[in-house]
This record gives structure tokens, C-alpha cells and sequence, in this order.
């Protein structure tokens, strides 16, 4: 199927927290321990990209207290509800909340020990941008945990999957799914532009039925 982009941010308070509201418990969760795993137990510097509303970076946090997260976003929106996550985890002295784009980070070179990312790719029309930045931002030795979607084969494929997501889930957030799968990248095209901006030694595969995830242990 032909790629076909969805908006690239979701600003709007409603699309916030309904997005907010969607339980991704178990899929955050699991995020955030294989991230964990790839560091050291010591401390960290991490970048968060695409925050959403904080859950992960405050998974992150409660399993390694001596982390320090830069978690980002350029939906003013989901900062906001990121914030009183934050606030109610009482980690606000290591998660430090930045309304940033992606595309264009304000951050030095080599700044970060690691950068992790879940469900932002499928959302840039041109994610070439997010790794050019990414590699920057990271130290040479640094390490690497992005997920995301990927785009199925055919239609076919597409509607098992949205199908396969629950009632718990109304119409509208089931048309979000699709419109995320049919924005989503192939696995193939993620290591492309891996390759093209030279971020080396990096592992790409399909963690899911409907997920890619590429990793980089960090080698402190």
C-alpha cells in the first residue's frame, strides 16, 4: 500500500485526551523495559521523542530514579496532561517537560546517553528529518530503542488488524488506528533511512504483528 500521511500533530484538548484516555498500559509498559534494559542502571540523560502525555518517561523514571529524562512534543495539548502526570508521579525533579519539534531540536551534539521515541515516526511527513536529529543529539556511543508502526502489505491486512483492536475502543479511535497503520513506514524504509543518515549498528525488526522497533544498546 501507498503510504498516506495523517496530521503531524494532534493539538486540539479533545484529541488529547482522548488519546490520553486509550489504554496503552501493557504496550507502554513493555516499552519501557526493554528501553531500561538497553542502559546502565547508573545515570542517564535520556531524550524522550514525542512524548504524548509523559506515561513512558514516568515508567522510565519509577524503574531507574537516578535518570534524567527531556521529554518532547509539539502538542501543546499533551504537554499539558503530561504535566499533571508528572505532578501526580512526583517526578518532576527528573522528567523536565519541552514543547520541541522534532525536526529541529534546540539541544547540543552528543548531548544525550539515550534517545527513545514510541508512535511519532508515522506521524512526520518527512521522518529523514527526526534521525538527522536524532544522530546529532546522541552520543557516538550512545543508545537507541524507537517503536512504531508499520504499514501492512494490503487492505486486507490493515482491516484484521483494526478489527483486532476491542470493543473497548469506539469508532473513532478505531479510524485513528487505520489512518495510523496507512501512515505508518515499512520495515524496509526505516532501514533506509537508518542507512542514509549513518546511525550504524543498529537493529531493526518487527516486535509485533503490527509493530517495528529498532534498538542500539548504549555502551557506556
Amino acid at each position: 500500500m501507498e503510504r498516506i500521511l495523517e496530521p503531524e500533530v494532534m493539538d486540539s484538548a479533545e484529541e488529547a485526551i482522548e488519546y490520553d484516555a486509550m489504554d496503552f498500559t501493557e504496550v507502554n509498559s513493555a516499552f519501557a523495559q526493554e528501553a531500561i534494559a538497553l542502559g546502565s542502571s547508573e545515570q542517564a540523560v535520556v531524550l524522550d521523542a514525542g512524548t504524548g502525555t509523559a506515561r513512558i518517561p514516568i515508567l522510565m523514571c519509577q524503574m531507574r530514579p537516578n535518570w534524567q529524562v527531556v521529554a518532547i512534543d509539539l502538542a501543546a495539548s499533551m504537554l499539558q496532561i503530561a504535566s499533571s502526570h508528572v505532578q501526580e508521579a512526583g517526578l518532576q525533579d527528573q522528567i523536565r517537560l519541552e514543547l520541541v519539534d522534532v525536526k529541529h531540536m534546540p539541544y547540543a551534539d552528543e548531548q544525550f546517553d539515550i534517545v527513545v521515541s514510541n508512535s511519532l515516526v508515522h506521524h512526520l511527513p518527512d521522518p529523514l528529518s527526526l534521525f538527522r536529529e536524532l544522530k546529532r543529539v546522541l552520543k557516538p556511543n550512545g543508545g537507541i530503542f524507537i517503536r512504531d508502526l508499520f504499514r501492512p502489505r494490503d487492505e486486507v491486512t490493515m482491516d484484521a488488524l483494526v478489527d483486532s483492536i476491542g470493543t473497548e475502543y469506539n469508532e473513532h479511535q478505531k479510524k485513528l488506528f487505520r489512518d495510523s497503520l496507512h501512515a505508518a513506514l515499512t520495515i524496509d524504509e526505516v532501514k533506509d533511512l537508518l542507512s542514509q543518515v549513518g546511525l550504524q549498528a543498529v537493529e531493526v525488526y518487527q516486535s509485533s504483528d503490527r509493530h517495528w522497533t529498532a534498538q542500539k544498546r548504549w555502551n557506556w
